[in-house]
């Protein structure tokens, strides 16, 4: 048998002068004589938080296992039903006070990935815990360019006071690389995207990289000579692929680029990264590609995005809603403002849509990008009106790269199951098996339960 196929490294770029684009999985990274599935057989696994809670009787199915209704905030999400389960009795018993007071809003954002009950202080010796993701970059980051990438839509500090006595550093960040070092979220497309494919951008001060940025070319560009070589002796699927790809990393650099422009043009001395689309709806579609770019060219296989953070004050007038996010959840049961809360959780379910299409849209071997990876969505809130951390509103979706779990179903675990009992079973599914993580007492069992 003669075998003509090209082989390609996973870890091929496309190099130019100051970029360095990597590639998603095509055909030729497959041994020849291997089957489709036995492919690149990499699991993502990211961390979706949305702030201050859900109003939980619009987020909770009647009833367990197959078949239940979709309630009205997951209704956006019908598409991906058997791509996904809902989790519910998953606790964050760390996020309550224990004696410490007011500030749940910061230790729900501190606590939901670490399990820690973080020490309350506004100063400089904040104390908390690892965090799951950064467990999981602890082992694996070392197979991939970026061993972690933190997203986020809302820019704020990490120091000072944000929620009574709490520090800032715990509202605004849930990945934590150790006990005293949040990982503070990028929110500047334009930074993420140059983190992603620059080259030689990444240690400059941020005034340097943009007095370059508005004189060089685009990435594409400078990568042009390169990806014509690498075309010519690809195969007609792996050209489509290629072509499809580049199209995405062309249409988000030209996205940042139209955002810096329209932010000069409407108020120079705004305050704000110039990358930041002016439209939330275009900010969070934005990120959401960014991380869609990251998963499918391998450069990171752990994330986490934060729509919003903790305390979050944002408004949504793009869905009709001019007051701000935290102050309507404390809505003293008046059903006007209950409607505003649902009206901002559906549009957050709805985004959060439109990022598994992606995901479900691009091809690996047999499988999906949706299919190999493992995507947590929720809040370390249920009800943001008392400041609940039980029976946490938690969506699971994707497969695990195989069958790992079965999807379609609403799973309700008994009273007091810690949420990190779930990161203990996700990370078991790549590869990685802390002792604990926070206050897990074990792993889940239902998820691979019929």
């Amino acid at each position: 048998m003669i075998i003509t196929r090209k082989r390609l490294s996973r870890r091929t770029f496309l190099l130019g002068t100051g970029a360095a684009v990597a590639l998603p999985m095509l055909d030729a990274m497959t041994p020849a004589l291997a089957r489709p599935s036995d492919a690149s057989g990499a699991v993502r696994l990211a961390f979706v938080y949305v702030p201050n809670g859900i109003v939980m009787k619009d987020w909770t199915p009647a009833s367990a296992g197959r078949g239940f209704e979709l309630p009205r905030i997951l209704k956006p999400l019908e598409a991906f039903r058997e791509d996904m389960l809902v989790l519910s009795g998953l606790d964050d018993y760390n996020g309550n006070a224990l004696g410490d007071g007011p500030g749940d809003h910061a230790r729900a954002g501190a606590s939901f990935l670490t399990g820690v009950h973080c020490k309350k202080t506004a100063g400089a010796d904040i104390r908390n815990g690892v965090s799951a993701d950064q467990i999981a970059a602890e082992q694996l980051g070392k197979q991939t360019r970026l061993a972690s990438l933190e997203l986020g839509c809302e820019d704020s500090r990490t120091v000072g006071n944000c929620d009574s006595g709490y520090s800032c550093a715990y509202t605004n960040s849930i990945s934590w690389r150790t006990p005293t070092t949040p990982n503070p979220p990028e929110t500047n497309p334009r930074l993420v995207f140059e983190r992603l494919f620059g080259a030689e951008n990444l240690n400059l001060d941020p005034e340097t990289r943009a007095r370059r940025a508005r004189y060089r070319r685009s990435i594409l560009d400078t990568v042009r000579e390169d990806t014509e070589r690498l075309v010519s002796t690809l195969g007609a699927s792996d050209r489509r692929k290629i072509d499809e790809y580049l199209y995405a990393v062309r249409d988000i650099e030209t996205r940042i680029a139209a955002a810096e422009k329209e932010n000069r043009e409407i108020d120079p001395g705004i305050e704000k990264p110039a990358g930041i689309p002016t439209t939330f709806d275009e900010y969070l579609k934005l990120t959401y590609d960014l991380l869609v770019l990251a998963f499918q060219t391998d450069l990171t296989r752990i994330s986490t995005l934060m729509v919003g953070r903790e305390g979050s004050m944002r408004v949504y007038p793009e869905i009709g809603i001019p007051d701000p996010h935290h102050p309507l959840t404390h809505h003293r049961n008046i059903e006007d403002w209950i409607e505003k809360v649902a009206q901002i959780n559906i549009y957050h379910a709805r985004s959060f849509g439109y990022f598994l299409d992606k995901l479900k849209s691009i091809k690996e071997g047999d499988s999906t990008l949706l299919d190999r990876s493992m995507i947590v969505y929720g809040s370390g809130l249920s009800d943001g009106n008392r400041h609940t951390h039980s029976d946490l509103p938690i969506l699971l979706a994707g497969r695990g790269g195989g069958k790992a779990w079965k999807p379609g179903r609403h799973i309700v675990f008994g009273k007091g199951t810690p949420i990190t009992n779930l990161y203990m079973t996700l990370l078991e599914r790549i590869g990685v098996e802390p002792e604990k993580i926070g206050d897990s007492t074990g792993k889940l069992a239902l998820l691979s339960e019929i």
